[in-house]
């Protein structure tokens, strides 16, 4: 794989610059400004699974409560770093948007303990690969990456759209009016905003629509009861239950998150100053990752993911130091102990938070396309055909649902799932055509799609939420 587009260095930054001390009065509202930028992507990605799967309230304020806090442990953990895990850069960690979609697939189809199980399995599968590193990341370049978040993305949008319709596909008017008026909050906070509250337009979306709901009675608000400071259930949906071939969605992205992790590492440390060294700090940004993430389905949560979307606060404020990061992180924490905040929050409609999924969703298929789009798709090379095939096999299961009926249960959970199926099927085309033919190499590798700081309410552009 070669080595991403490399972009020059902030102005001004230095080689010190990312370990730089920031006094107290300043640290602060730096901090906090992080906070901002990245915090409507754990509450949607928890209001999405908690309405995917019918949580009452008060475990949606749990497992929004460990989200928030393995948010701030992994922030903490790559900005500091211990030993040889975390990067020493300015990472923040969110819950993955795209790891979250193949999450609620798989607890869909087998079972919520099943899915937890197969988030501690991808978790550990990161791990034993990094010595690997250099061989597994050859494996998914921007064709692979592409097709992959694109199938996300357009599952998702149907899962999304659940949301507002009920279980049944039968949608009230009133649930997809509020739904339809959350969208349109989202469109206007992005479009009228700018710099860190442009960020949060998701959660200024949500917002609004919860707003609408009550005013309107459309919907209602209903908090989940409770006060003072509370630690999150441990293990909410019982024991884990291990499943090698129905994990298989989330063992193959955990995977491919190491091309991912390999542009974020890249670009941070061209932004702060520093030499660029993937060798030495893709693997501690990735153990990092994978460690948080084992105690994430402890949890009841997803794969987490160290995302560098917040690099744009650094360029705009001139700060580059990974205390900053360290300082969110801090805030992170207190904030998942808090149970009044998370409490209030489990109480949006449900309407509101699908209006919110769709929008999120949305932009991750179109991320899936920038994807491709750093692809060579001309007819002069293999590409093209890779790309057309591996689509038509991943999106076969969600057009003809019941194609594989007829197979044995391990083909129908391999085949009958896009994500899978399309990945694998571009992995092994890739591997096999792609050095066969004129114009089979990419243009460039997988890395950021969209420019720092621009990204749709914490939608970043490798996919994550």
């Amino acid at each position: 794989m070669t080595a991403p587009t490399r972009t020059p260095a902030a102005a001004g930054s230095s080689p010190a610059a990312v370990d730089a001390r920031v006094p107290w009065r300043r640290l602060v509202p730096l901090s906090a400004q992080h906070v901002l930028a990245m915090i409507a992507a754990p509450v949607s990605t928890v209001f999405l699974v908690a309405g995917t799967l019918r949580m009452p309230p008060d475990a949606t304020a749990s497992l929004l409560s460990a989200v928030l806090l393995l948010c701030g442990a992994g922030a903490l953990l790559q900005s500091l770093g211990v030993w040889r895990i975390g990067g020493r850069l300015p990472f923040v960690m969110l819950p993955g948007g795209a790891a979250t979609a193949l999450f609620l697939q798989i607890a869909q189809e087998h079972g919520a303990p099943t899915a937890t199980g197969a988030v501690l399995l991808a978790a550990a599968l990161l791990l034993a690969v990094l010595p690997l590193y250099a061989r597994v990341v050859r494996l998914f370049p921007p064709l692979v990456m592409g097709v992959t978040v694109l199938l996300i993305g357009i599952a998702m949008i149907r899962v999304a759209a659940r949301l507002v319709t009920g279980p049944d596909g039968t949608g009230e008017p009133r649930a997809v009016l509020l739904a339809a008026l959350t969208v349109a909050a989202t469109v206007a906070a992005y479009v009228l905003l700018r710099g860190v509250w442009r960020q949060t337009s998701v959660l200024i979306g949500m917002a609004a629509g919860t707003a609408v709901a009550v005013t309107t009675g459309l919907g209602t608000f209903a908090p989940a009861a409770g006060s003072g400071f509370a630690l999150p259930a441990l293990l909410p949906f019982g024991a884990p239950r291990f499943d090698l071939v129905a994990a298989l969605p989330l063992l193959v992205f955990s995977l491919t998150t190491l091309a991912e992790i390999t542009g974020q590492t890249v670009l941070n440390s061209e932004t702060v100053g520093r030499t660029p060294a993937p060798g030495r700090d893709v693997p501690r940004v990735a153990r990092a990752d994978a460690l948080v993430s084992l105690a994430g389905g402890l949890f009841g949560t997803s794969l987490m993911v160290t995302s560098a979307e917040n690099i744009g606060i650094g360029r705009l404020t001139g700060v580059r130091s990974r205390f900053v990061t360290a300082g969110a992180g801090v805030l992170l924490v207190v904030l998942g102990l808090a149970a009044p905040v998370s409490r209030a929050l489990a109480g949006m409609p449900e309407a509101v938070v699908g209006g919110s999924a769709l929008v999120v969703y949305a932009v991750i298929a179109v991320m899936g396309v920038e994807m491709l789009r750093r692809a060579d798709l001309s007819g002069t090379g293999t590409g093209s055909l890779t790309a057309a095939l591996a689509l038509t096999v991943g999106l076969l299961p969600l057009l003809s649902p019941d194609l594989y009926a007829g197979f044995p249960a391990w083909a129908r959970t391999i085949l009958g799932s896009g994500v899978v199926a399309g990945t694998l099927t571009a992995v092994l085309l890739t591997a096999t055509l792609g050095r066969s033919g004129p114009g089979s190499r990419p243009k460039e590798t997988a890395g950021r799609g969209t420019a720092a700081g621009e990204d749709v309410g914490g939608v970043s552009g490798d996919g994550r939420v």
